[in-house]
């Protein structure tokens, strides 16, 4: 790290609560959030974080527990998240739109202390509220919440004065199956990715900030929340998205910067397609991350809004950002830019060499957004971190002449077909770029032992016309046959995260039944025994 990227770390608070202090007393009549047309200036989040802590002390919550919000984008949550701060507990933010099977594994794993749900924005977590039988109550800022019962037996964690040890928040990134992971971030891990993302996106108080993507998850909480309110901008924030929403936020509400996954912006180009145009807003960035960006999309975003889709890389272990496409330096291709300030990286062959520039290789990084580990899981962190503080990303990279990153694919999501490598982004992208193709999701299937074959799911365009035929035919000409889908899946929406991140887990369970399910038929029609 060089002499700046040192400065940029001494300037970070110790704690996260001390986001909303400074502003309130920097500027305490400006917005700082605003939700379904009520706003909270820096002096009104202020008081409502220090009546969160009062009400959490109250309900027996101490330094070193962790409390779970279950709920979807409010200001009650992101009060509450400064308030446990305060108080040095963790905060356990979970998506309302979780099942109850998985509310109750995190619960369970997470060992809470209390579980707190934000009835008033979420009919879901009101349902988790009753299944809970959790109490409900109005509070004078926060309105109306649910308080589930105490957890007698939660055992706090040893609380560290600095912030580069003390856990801010427990994040779980398991779908919906699987062990679930709780990644613990510290206060520095989350401060810093704050810091960096509101000096990349060249954020000032005058900015306001489109707040839609889940806070539940680490780009929403991270880069989102605490990077826009780190700078001193407001934050208008949307519980769930809607493309009308979002144009009417866009037209009325003044937003200046829009962050997304690249599954949003081709629901609003589907949407809003010969219906209205942004030519009278305010917008003057737009950034995409949390999933692969394709070409075929960027192109049609960039021609709708008139400026460039920037575009970044990271993962809930990171804090999440890796790498970000920079305001000077804008880039027509898909890469997910230059490796943030203040970090390194490696790109590695599977013996940890590192490997000649512009050779793929998987992407190790280090610096302090790093994790300080999964939570109760020493053996999966240490099967996930490298001698010297290096975290493995899983993600195969490469870089280029210029240092930019390139996502070639997931390791885990390399299909092996016939011994040909098949990176399922590539795939992706031939498809994305047919016109009757809204999204698409590829995985492996399995259908023989060290061999697989790729399946594509696609959701396609109503108002086109497109057989799987002319999908077949149109992606011989795009690829290489070893690369082309064995078989082409129609779906009618994508299983997909609160963020808009499809599910491929889902998807390639779906495959595989399927292929077992045909050769369970052909078994009963070849009149051999089961």
């Amino acid at each position: 790290m060089g002499a700046q990227d040192d400065a940029l770390l001494a300037e970070l608070p110790q704690r996260l609560n001390e986001i909303p202090r400074r502003w309130a007393a920097a500027t305490p009549d400006a917005v700082a959030v605003s939700e379904g047309g009520v706003t909270w200036t820096w002096h009104e989040l202020a008081a409502t974080v220090d009546e969160g802590a009062a009400l959490l002390r109250r309900l027996d919550v101490r330094p070193g527990d962790r409390v779970m919000i279950v709920g979807e984008n409010c200001t009650a949550q992101i009060a509450l998240i400064f308030a446990l701060a305060q108080c040095d507990a963790w905060v356990v933010n979970v998506n309302a739109r979780l099942s109850p099977r998985e509310i109750d594994v995190i619960r369970e794993h997470s060992g809470a202390r209390r579980v707190i749900y934000t009835v008033a924005v979420s009919p879901d977590a009101a349902a988790h509220a009753a299944r809970h039988e959790a109490a409900r109550t109005t509070l004078a800022r926060f309105g109306e919440i649910a308080i589930g019962a105490l957890n007698e037996s939660c055992t706090p964690e040893p609380v560290e004065p600095d912030g580069a040890s003390q856990v801010a928040a427990l994040i779980y990134t398991t779908g919906t199956t699987g062990h679930p992971k709780g990644v613990m971030l510290t206060h520095r891990n989350l401060l810093f990715i704050a810091a960096v993302s509101s000096r990349l996106r060249q954020l000032r108080p005058q900015d306001c900030v489109y707040g839609v993507l889940p806070i539940s998850h680490v780009y929403g909480l991270a880069s989102v929340m605490l990077g826009t309110l780190y700078a001193g901008a407001a934050l208008h924030v949307v519980p769930r998205y809607s493309p009308q929403a979002l144009i009417d936020a866009l037209q009325d509400d003044g937003i200046t910067v829009l962050q997304g996954v690249p599954a949003m912006y081709a629901r609003l180009l589907e949407f809003a397609r010969g219906k209205w145009t942004p030519e009278k807003t305010r917008l003057r960035f737009i950034y995409a991350g949390g999933s692969p960006l394709d070409p075929t999309l960027k192109d049609e975003v960039e021609q709708f809004f008139g400026q460039t889709l920037h575009n970044g890389y990271g993962m809930t272990e990171s804090s999440p950002t890796i790498s970000q496409t920079r305001i000077d330096a804008p880039r027509r291709d898909t890469s997910v830019g230059q490796v943030i300030p203040g970090i390194e990286i490696r790109v590695v062959d599977k013996d940890g060499a590192d490997v000649p520039g512009g050779e793929p290789g998987e992407l190790w990084v280090r610096g302090p957004n790093v994790m300080k580990g999964y939570y109760h899981e020493p053996e999966l962190t240490a099967d996930t971190m490298r001698p010297g503080g290096w975290l493995n990303t899983g993600d195969v990279v490469r870089r280029d002449a210029g240092g930019a990153l390139f996502v070639v694919g997931r390791t885990k999501e390399l299909i092996i077909r016939s011994g040909f490598n098949v990176y399922p982004v590539e795939v992706e992208a031939a498809l994305n770029s047919h016109p009757a193709v809204t999204q698409s999701a590829v995985v492996g299937r399995e259908v023989g032992e060290g061999n697989e074959e790729v399946v594509a799911f696609v959701e396609l365009d109503p108002t086109r016309s497109v057989s799987i035929e002319d999908l077949q035919g149109y992606l011989a000409g795009q690829l290489s046959p070893y690369k082309c889908p064995s078989e082409i899946v129609v779906m009618q929406a994508m299983p997909a995260a609160a963020t808009g991140k499809i599910l491929k887990g889902q998807l390639k369970q779906q495959a595989q039944d399927m292929y077992r399910a045909r050769a369970q038929d052909k078994t009963v029609k070849d009149g051999r025994p089961r």
